[in-house]
This record gives C-alpha cells, structure tokens and sequence, in this order.
C-alpha cells in the first residue's frame, strides 16, 4: 500500500479533518506530497514559530503529529492503551487504516491540546 492509494487518502482526509476545526486560530502551512501542517503565531527562543499539528504520509502509514503532547506529556495520561500503541516517538501517531474510536479519541487529545496552548497563552 502507498499514500497514493485509497485506504491511505481515506486515513489522510479524515486525519486532516481532525486538525481543520482549528485552521482559523492557526497558521496552514502545505508540504511536499500534500502534507498539511499547522503552527501558531507564537514565537520561541529561536524566532520560530511553536508547532501545533500535522498530518504526513509515509511509505507504509500516514503520521498524525500532535505536538501538545510533546510540551504538555500529562495530556497522555488519560489516553487508552490502544492509541498509545500506536504512538511512535513521543508526540506521533501512525494509521495504516481508518479507525472510527481511535480517531475520536484523537479528536478528542487535539482538542484538549488545543485548550492547553490556549491556556498556556501559546496561541499568540
């Protein structure tokens, strides 16, 4: 299977989704491939914008990178066993298909994450 095919543009449109609800607070930024990214206004230390998510295809999966749980890792304590398996690095998750559950949950982190940046005065 490769991004290209269905299974895959299926699992990237609805990842994309997840994030789309917070394009209007956040700066879309697009990639090589289609990848889609969002960051905040806010600057760090090195005159960068912070990183908020990003949905990116792979050879063998599509990544849903939430960078909230990197800054934030107490976001992750409530967060079922099923979508810490499928964790890679410390803020990635990676799909091969659809899930309908682990994907609300997902929408479910994004959010929280969203809240946490907006409480932290993170989304400058």
């Amino acid at each position: 299977m490769t991004p290209q095919t269905e299974p895959f543009i299926t699992v990237l449109d609805q990842l994309r989704a997840i994030l789309k609800p917070y394009e209007k607070h956040l700066v879309v930024k697009s990639g090589p491939g289609g990848d889609y990214y969002l960051e905040t206004r806010h600057q760090m230390k090195n005159k960068q914008p912070l990183f908020f998510g990003s949905v990116k295809a792979q050879k063998n999966y599509v990544s849903f990178y939430l960078m909230p749980v990197y800054v934030f890792p107490d976001l992750l304590d409530s967060a079922s066993p099923e979508l810490k398996k499928r964790m890679q690095g410390k803020s990635c998750f990676n799909f091969k298909a659809t899930d309908p559950a682990l994907f609300a949950e997902l929408a479910s982190l994004t959010e929280k994450g969203f809240a946490r940046y907006q409480q932290e005065g993170l989304l400058e």
